[in-house]
């Protein structure tokens, strides 16, 4: 299944009250294996960046004046998302902000069943304990010394490492189906063919593990070469 781990950067909290996205980062998956395919792209928000965000995220109203407008990303934005799940953490912040946008420039908003929430998934594994992607990094020991700043694609690629570990870690998908019993397959048998019962099977008689005399007598050398032996002492 393919899915899309974003993150998003923004001037505030609250899109309804103004503030705008300014920045998002996605991660391709497919099969929850990153395949190495991204999206990434900063927007000029047309608005000044409020020093307590900017202190956040390290993005400045100088920065971005340079960048597109969202509407000039926005086509190719939602073809590299398609119609997959998107994985966010804190979705619903995520989701809010990318759908202002969208908005604004008369597009469909994202329906919110696609939406994939991390922390309501930490929440449930990890009940009364942090769950900052922060804190998820360093439960699972994910690397994160190179994240000074908040950054939408940085993010997005811790994101995508942590969503794993929450959903079962690096063995997903090796779970054996549930109509080929694991006696089945680990007597090399087609699935859906019986298992041969004791009583069907040739009878063979035990090989013998007793040495012959000869290897006795070759054993008794051997032994009787060893000078200062520890049994000898």
């Amino acid at each position: 299944m393919r899915e899309i781990v974003f993150d998003t950067e923004t001037t505030g909290l609250d899109p309804t009250t103004g503030d705008r996205m300014v920045e998002i980062g996605c991660v391709e998956m497919i099969g929850r294996v990153p395949t190495g395919a991204t999206y990434h792209a900063y927007f000029n928000p047309e608005r000044d960046m409020p020093v307590e965000a900017e202190r956040v995220h390290g993005l400045s109203t100088a920065f971005l004046s340079t960048k597109k407008l969202f509407r000039d990303h926005a086509e190719e934005l939602l073809e590299f998302l398609g119609d997959s799940p998107l994985v966010a953490h804190n979705a619903g912040f995520d989701f809010g902000f990318l759908n202002a946008e969208l908005a604004l420039i008369g597009r469909e908003p994202i329906a919110m069943e696609r939406m994939v929430d991390t922390v309501a998934i930490a929440r449930k594994r990890h009940p009364g304990a942090k769950n900052s992607l922060d804190a998820l990094c360093t439960r699972y020991g994910i690397d994160r010394s190179h994240r000074v700043k908040h950054g939408a694609l940085l993010d997005a690629e811790l994101l995508a490492q942590v969503y794993v570990e929450l959903t079962g870690g690096r063995q997903i998908g090796l779970e054996l189906a549930a109509e080929v019993s694991t006696t089945t397959l680990a007597r090399g048998l087609a699935p859906g063919a019986s298992v041969p019962r004791a009583s069907d099977r040739p009878r063979r008689e035990p090989r013998p593990h007793a040495p012959s005399a000869a290897e006795l007598e070759r054993h008794r050398e051997f032994i009787a070469g060893i000078e200062n032996a520890i049994w000898a002492r």
